[in-house]
């Protein structure tokens, strides 16, 4: 009876332990998460949110979420570099953290879309040198994040935002990236995420390009 009651007890301990570090995880991540909008006024501020979602999942390791928002923090920081070439570093790193992210949830479109952004990302450095190597995986990955998740409303914006800022002599324009930025508005429209911390960025930014395009 005695060593009945001893484990009831290590188990209660060991299930508020649990509890503790989930609740101290989960309130670290939406700080960090409610922080990123406001980042992208200060890009370093991106790097310093990158580092801070690193350090937790290094204390999380079977949490993809924290290795997902280093690397978007990573890649977007990457995008608004004034000085393009020192781009592939960060975009290295980036690839790095979404690799770790991926090795925990495989064939998930969130992680797709970091990778297609990455892609762009390494393109922008030099778009007439890279465009045939880098286009193609960034589409692929787009691809895929559409067959992983169809109600995601994020591959469509990410092809939208780069038809809007491809010359219409090869292709873009507004005319072909309302298409899609529309359609992508229509997901998000009825899209939700599956927790608090799941993706749910690109609704404002998506309404914004429509507007633009609509000029």
């Amino acid at each position: 009876m005695k060593k009945l009651f001893i484990f009831n007890a290590v188990l209660l301990l060991s299930v508020i332990s649990l509890v503790a570090q989930s609740e101290k995880y989960t309130a670290a991540m939406k700080e960090n998460i409610a922080a990123i909008e406001a980042a992208f006024k200060n890009p370093p501020e991106l790097l310093a949110l990158a580092n801070k979602f690193e350090r937790i999942a290094t204390a999380e390791k079977t949490q993809w979420l924290p290795f997902y928002y280093a690397a978007y923090c990573q890649v977007n920081y990457a995008f608004m570099m004034e000085d393009k070439s020192k781009a592939d570093g960060v975009s290295d790193k980036a690839t790095e953290l979404i690799n770790q992210a991926d090795v925990l949830m495989p064939k998930n479109s969130e992680i797709s879309c970091i990778k297609s952004m990455i892609a762009t990302c390494r393109l922008m450095v030099n778009p007439m040198e890279r465009y045939m190597e880098y286009g193609p995986i960034s589409q692929q990955h787009l691809d895929a994040a559409m067959q992983q998740d169809p109600t995601n409303p994020r591959p469509e914006l990410l092809i939208g935002q780069s038809l809007k800022y491809t010359p219409e002599q090869f292709g873009g324009g507004c005319k072909p990236a309302l298409e899609k930025l529309e359609a992508s508005m229509k997901k998000f429209e009825v899209f939700k995420p599956a927790s608090d911390l799941h993706p749910n960025w690109g609704k404002e930014y998506t309404q914004m390009m429509i507007d633009e395009c609509k000029k």
